[in-house]
């Protein structure tokens, strides 16, 4: 099974890209925050993207997609998916 496809033991990387999800948007330790590498079969989309998830106790769920493997994503990635556009499902204003 590829990697990041069913259960496994996160990378040192995914648990730096958790922790920078943690600390971008403020979260406590009661917020789950969930990354997984998902095959992407959508025309013109890479073959692997990244799905953040942000899953708090009391509250809605957050969700990003980054096109493009978790391996490549970088702190100034994900600071630029979370903090410049608006979470997957969210209501518009």
């Amino acid at each position: 099974m590829p990697p990041g496809f069913g259960p496994s033991t996160p990378t040192p990387h995914l648990r730096e890209l958790k922790e920078t999800v943690r600390t971008l948007l403020g979260l406590d330790d009661d917020t789950a925050v969930v990354i997984r590498r998902l095959a992407c079969t959508e025309p013109g989309c890479p073959p692997l993207e990244t799905v953040v998830a942000v899953l708090p106790m009391n509250g809605p769920a957050r969700r990003w997609t980054l096109h493009q493997p978790a391996d490549e994503i970088t702190e100034d990635d994900l600071r630029a998916a979370l903090l410049t556009t608006a979470p997957e499902g969210a209501p518009s204003a």
